[in-house]
């Protein structure tokens, strides 16, 4: 066994080009397609080692916001004296230690460890969990609607899903704008079917922008006559009514995938029974890392659903390499003329930018030890605004 001595947590930016925030009442903090524009995007690394010098180490893609970097340095330092190696036992003791809170900042911890441990034994995390896929189906999921010149017209939708079926996509999802106009959203959802035909699957998510359940079943409806593979987090509950989606359910035919917002294991199972929702949402960085999503992997094996396993990442493709019933890895945010604001902290050639997916619509999964990817420290380090180290006494 071995023991954890050190836990550093590293904050840091980069710009993003034509990239810009919303506009006056548009989501706040959201980025979405204003030429010209640059944005400068935070995120942050943690970085955990033990007595013998192995390191496990994970950089946030989604999961960056001050809430969840506080509760990050919150839990920290109670890594310190425990084993590496008990990463369940680790993991319960930070969701209590959490449970004030929304546990945003327990992934990024829990995905260091598996990290540390497929380093510690020479193989990937996939392996680890038994993974029987190597390249993953993967969609294009868009950034949201804007006034720019991007994505800002039903038109530019369609046109923008052609170029990801030329590139290789099979599948295209669409975030509509942040007006939550239902007939806008509506005449979207058919226009873009209209434009790439039968030979591309098709997903919605309002992302909670449609203001009322009337709403919600209008564009659902729409969703109906265009044949869309699912609709998700349609409107301003915020995703976690589970009566409410149980409702929609009935009115529609369009699959609803739900549990983007709702935090672990228990409340996704009640919701799902409460007839909530017919796939499940897993986050390896919002569900607390990869130990989190894989309980929720199997809750959703064990109900006969599948599971479909929000945003992107390295531990997000190894995760879904380990999962039969899970349909596609989500390449987001994505649109025309600026990058997905991941950030470019590669120096082995990992990407999740518009063109990481091959001929085959697939991204392949990192067979290397632990993440399988290797991080520019450097860029980290020359790009840091904060660095928080928690040493044992």
């Amino acid at each position: 066994m071995t023991r954890i001595t050190r836990v550093e947590v590293h904050e840091f930016g980069f710009d993003a080009v034509n990239l810009g925030r919303a506009a006056e009442g548009g989501s706040i903090g959201s980025l979405s397609f204003r030429r010209g524009a640059t944005s400068r995007v935070s995120k942050y690394a943690v970085r955990i080692e033990t007595e013998d010098g192995c390191r496990g180490e994970y950089v946030t893609h989604w999961v960056a916001s001050p809430s969840a970097l506080g509760q990050t340095l919150m839990l920290a330092p109670l890594l310190l004296g425990r084993h590496a190696e008990q990463r369940e036992g680790i993991w319960d003791d930070l969701k209590r230690e959490a449970r004030q809170f929304d546990h945003m900042g327990h992934g990024p911890i829990d995905i260091a460890l598996w990290d540390w441990t497929g380093k510690r034994l020479g193989c990937s995390i996939a392996t680890l969990l038994g993974a029987h896929r190597e390249r993953l189906p993967a969609y294009a999921s868009t950034y949201h609607g804007d006034r720019s010149g991007g994505l800002d017209s039903p038109e530019a939708f369609g046109e923008f899903a052609l170029q990801c079926r030329q590139i290789g996509y099979r599948a295209f999802k669409v975030h509509g704008w942040h007006d939550g106009d239902r007939r806008e959203e509506a005449a979207n959802v058919l226009k873009v079917r209209e434009m790439v035909g039968d030979g591309m699957t098709l997903m919605l998510d309002p992302a909670c922008e449609l203001r009322t359940f009337a709403d919600a079943l209008y564009v659902g409806r729409a969703c109906d006559e265009a044949d869309y593979f699912w609709y998700e987090d349609p409107f301003r509950d915020s995703g976690v009514s589970a009566f409410a989606h149980r409702k929609l359910r009935e009115m529609i035919r369009t699959p609803i995938l739900q549990t983007e917002h709702i935090r672990g294991v228990e409340p996704k199972a009640d919701f799902l029974m409460a007839g909530g929702t017919d796939f499940l949402r897993s986050d390896p960085e919002y569900d607390m890392g990869i130990t989190g999503a894989m309980k929720i992997h199997h809750l959703a094996e064990a109900f006969g659903v599948d599971v479909e396993v929000h945003a992107c990442g390295p531990a997000h493709r190894h995760v879904m390499a380990a999962t039969r019933n899970s349909n596609y890895y989500e390449v987001a945010l994505v649109g025309p003329d600026c990058p997905n604001a991941v950030p470019p902290v590669y120096a082995c050639g990992y990407s999740d930018q518009l063109d990481c997916v091959g001929s085959d619509g697939c991204v392949p999964v990192p067979t290397g030890p632990g993440l399988g990817v290797t991080y520019d420290w450097d860029f980290i380090a020359r790009n840091r605004t904060r660095l928080e180290v928690f040493e044992a006494a």
